[in-house]
């Protein structure tokens, strides 16, 4: 019989659909306003590079904290810098400043940074074969931030007595408000906390990646799917626009890219426990190839839509895959919470470069250069997963290295 997944796991989801739901709405407002404020055409994708950046910067001390605070704590922390993002936001837009602007997405990206832990806070305390189900329900947030984002957005865009968008980053304070009462209903799994703080007597994080294969391996599948996906999505955008494809159709195709990234992760649990961790992670990489490869082979904008969707599945598969993995082999470790850290820092690397190569890779490659490129990267993963992964299947005991 099937144990059924701890409340808590619900609390995560609806925390991660808030996180997610304010990645949304920046990337819709982040270059709109970024442009009418910015002194330079060049500078306005700043404020969103800056989310970027301390997203990257804020990932490893979150989980440091996590380690010597808890979770609990540690998110509620996180709900302050949201709040102050949305009264810097707010004040930017009203007085036309764009160093606001600046400061505010960079106190989301140190939100977010904690938030995205939320699929691992999941896991702690739970049996071990219910934890790939419960990393895959939190990702599933993104379904409702996919309609709550653009929803929220266009509603107060234009709210009468305020610039536009205004009220939009107003509104990170209320999600604020939202995530801090979701997280007093949280509580910390007290093997996770008292693990960590013993971790010193023991290997390092950062040792614990460096000698287990699997662990490695974990964080390259995430990180590599993240990037590929971040560099084809916005490619796909790019390319879309120089065939002279409408902007409402490329907002459409991209919103079925994002749904194929979140919505499987209803199910993506329940097919790792049926068919096992090495198959799911293939199947994600075999994705990951299919979508270059159908860019490759075609360009029209009926198999561009299907390529994104191809990739929005891969991506589920090896982001869910790979966090899984790294799961399954920090389970009962010390220093799990660090390695986590370590997961999300590479992670987060990867897919920054993602999002900043699709220019310079179009202008040098080319577009099918670039698919070319994807592949022969997605060929060289798949064999890394096979020479490590043999015989490997989820099971409710940890694998050894």
């Amino acid at each position: 019989m099937t144990a059924r997944l701890p409340f808590k796991i619900y609390i995560y989801f609806f925390a991660q659909s808030i996180n997610l739901t304010t990645a949304v709405m920046s990337v819709t407002m982040a270059a709109i306003v970024g442009s009418s404020l910015a002194p330079a055409p060049w500078s306005s994708t700043v404020p969103y590079g800056f989310q970027f950046l301390l997203v990257m910067i804020a990932t490893y001390p979150a989980s440091r904290l996590m380690a010597s605070l808890g979770r609990k704590k540690s998110f509620l922390f996180a709900t302050l810098p949201l709040a102050c993002a949305g009264v810097v936001g707010y004040m930017a837009v009203e007085r036309q400043s764009f160093t606001l602007l600046v400061a505010s997405h960079a106190l989301l990206g140190i939100y977010i940074a904690f938030a995205n832990f939320n699929r691992f806070a999941a896991t702690d305390g739970i049996p071990a074969q219910l934890k790939p189900k419960a990393i895959s329900l939190v990702v599933a947030g993104g379904v409702i931030a996919s309609v709550v984002g653009p929803t929220l957005t266009n509603a107060l865009k234009d709210l009468n007595g305020h610039q536009a968008f205004a009220a939009c980053y107003a509104a990170f304070v209320g999600l604020a408000v939202l995530s801090l009462i979701l997280n007093l209903f949280t509580r910390d799994a007290d093997s996770s906390h008292s693990n960590s703080r013993t971790a010193k007597r023991h290997k390092t994080g950062l040792q614990m990646v460096l000698q287990n294969r699997k662990i490695l391996l974990a964080i390259t599948i995430a990180a590599t799917g993240y990037g590929l996906m971040n560099l084809l999505m916005i490619q796909s955008s790019m390319h879309m626009s120089h065939l002279h494809v409408h902007f409402s159709d490329v907002s459409s195709a991209i919103q079925w890219h994002v749904l194929a990234m979140f919505a499987p992760s209803f199910f993506t649990g329940l097919i790792i426990q049926r068919l096992g961790l090495r198959i799911v992670i293939f199947m994600g990489v075999f994705l990951l190839l299919a979508s270059s490869s159908i860019n490759i082979m075609t360009s029209d904008y009926k198999s561009l839509s299907t390529s994104l969707i191809v990739l929005g599945l891969g991506w589920n598969l090896t982001y869910v895959g790979g966090a899984a993995l790294l799961t399954q082999e920090i389970e009962g470790m010390f220093a799990a919470i660090e390695v986590q850290g370590l997961n999300d820092l590479g992670v987060s690397i990867v897919a920054t470069i993602g999002a900043f190569a699709p220019a310079l890779l179009l202008s040098w490659l080319g577009w099918d250069g670039t698919n070319i490129l994807c592949a022969v990267v997605c060929v060289g993963l798949f064999f890394l997963s096979s020479s490590i992964l043999k015989n490997t299947k989820l099971t409710g005991k940890r694998q050894g290295a």
